[in-house]
């Protein structure tokens, strides 16, 4: 088996060293965009499915003040897409969208995860993917 090659000095426009992967820790925080430019919100986290170790979920946080009155919102990782200019993430959603999707707030880290709710969210998500986003 050949072993993969990597390019060297690959920069973007920003001058750094570009590379398909990223630490979680470097995702978490995250400016999250829709298409005409309006942030929503950051990446406060990711849910990886523990079997198939896929990215499950970005987990939005979105809404409040200091802290207060903050919802998260996990989206299907399908649905972001990578935007090196912004240096975020952009949906293809406007922001009326997101405050109808499935959320929790921080405390509630349980229940969310469970395939109904999984199938909620993916359905809600759906409505609104157009190609090339999932």
């Amino acid at each position: 088996m050949q072993e993969p090659t990597i390019e060297p000095g690959a920069r973007g426009a920003a001058g750094r060293t570009q590379h398909p992967l990223i630490p979680a820790s470097r995702v978490n925080g995250t400016a999250v965009y829709n298409r005409e430019g309006d942030k929503l919100g950051k990446v406060e986290d990711v849910a990886i499915d523990k079997v198939s170790g896929k990215v499950a979920y970005a987990i939005l946080s979105f809404g409040g003040l200091l802290g207060l009155g903050e919802r998260y919102y996990p989206v299907p990782w399908e649905v972001l897409r990578y935007d090196s200019e912004r240096r975020g993430y952009v949906v293809p959603l406007d922001k009326a969208a997101v405050e109808e999707a499935p959320s929790f707030e921080p405390h509630e880290v349980s229940g969310w995860d469970d395939a109904h709710i999984r199938d909620h969210i993916y359905d809600h998500y759906s409505r609104y993917a157009v190609a090339p986003f999932i």
